[in-house]
């Protein structure tokens, strides 16, 4: 490579990550990452009934992935080539 292109390489790339130290501390100083409270709310406002709704949410899919996998099996079994 020639020696221009790397200065350019170079240039691009400590621009780009002055942009994104400057856009990180901008959001720290607007309050962007100040979500203090979505813990407490969640924590104040799941039930029990959500918590079971979710875990019955989570069996359904681990049984749907079993189901489609012993399908899979079963086709594979029942395999047979065209004659």
């Amino acid at each position: 490579m020639s020696d221009n292109i790397i200065i350019l390489m170079l240039g691009i790339s400590t621009f780009l990550g002055a942009l994104g130290l400057w856009a990180l501390l901008w959001g720290l100083k607007s309050g962007q990452f100040n979500d203090q409270s979505k813990f407490l709310d969640t924590a104040r406002f799941d039930s029990e009934e959500d918590y079971r709704d979710a875990v019955m949410m989570e069996q359904k899919k681990k049984d749907a992935i079993k189901r489609k996998k012993e399908k899979e099996k079963e086709k594979e079994k029942n395999y047979m080539p065209n004659d």
